[in-house]
């Protein structure tokens, strides 16, 4: 799976944009994997958009993953589920969603990543790397910075993403860490340009790779 760059959808900070909207301008621009959160909307509302995501796409051949609930993920045929500390433990993500499906974990630190390599998680999400207001982190996992990512991607082999406040101008930067790709929320629904915003953090992981 290509985890180069990597969407989590908000709608509350779409500028009133739909969340299909912002998906559609961002498969246009090349995003790599999409997950829908939306904590803020109902278990139904978070269903038919699921619906609507899953259409798009599997048409563009792009995952999509589900954040916490692995009911939802299952109901609506995602490739998988991303898990956090409060949510159920990724075999029981296995045993609900099957083998072939993608279960990533968030961390932020290399004893939780090892844990989540350990437990059978495919990927990392990890941070939040710098400051954000679009995810709520408990203190540990707030600003980890790049020395810590750096970390995380040194002590174990599956793949890494760095999230929180990464924008196109520093996501060059967490790619020099040794992380494997970069998600963001703000970066790419806040955007005037949402594909734009896309090709941008795609051409940052780039330069981070060179």
């Amino acid at each position: 799976m290509n985890l180069d760059t990597y969407l989590v959808t908000a709608e509350a900070i779409s500028a009133g944009r739909s969340t299909v909207e912002i998906v559609e301008a961002a498969i246009d621009g090349g995003i790599d994997v999409v997950q829908l959160r939306e904590k803020e909307m109902s278990a139904r509302k978070r269903y038919d958009l699921g619906l609507e995501l899953r259409d798009l796409t599997r048409e563009a051949d792009v995952p999509l993953l589900v954040n916490d609930r692995i009911d939802l993920a299952a109901a609506i045929d995602a490739d998988g589920v991303h898990l956090g500390d409060a949510d159920l433990p990724i075999s029981v993500a296995r045993d609900q969603l099957g083998e072939d499906a993608i279960v990533g974990r968030s961390v932020s630190t290399p004893e939780a990543a090892r844990e989540a390599e350990r437990r059978g998680a495919d990927y990392l999400g990890v941070g939040a790397v710098y400051p954000t207001d679009s995810k709520d982190t408990d203190p540990e996992g707030t600003e980890i910075g790049l020395d810590r990512i750096r970390a995380v991607a040194e002590a174990v082999e599956i793949p890494s993403v760095g999230i929180g406040g990464v924008k196109p101008d520093n996501a060059a930067a967490v790619i020099e860490t040794g992380a494997d790709g970069v998600a963001v929320i703000s970066a790419i629904t806040a955007a005037d340009d949402p594909a734009a915003a896309t090709r941008a953090l795609g051409a940052a992981v780039e330069r981070g790779r060179e």
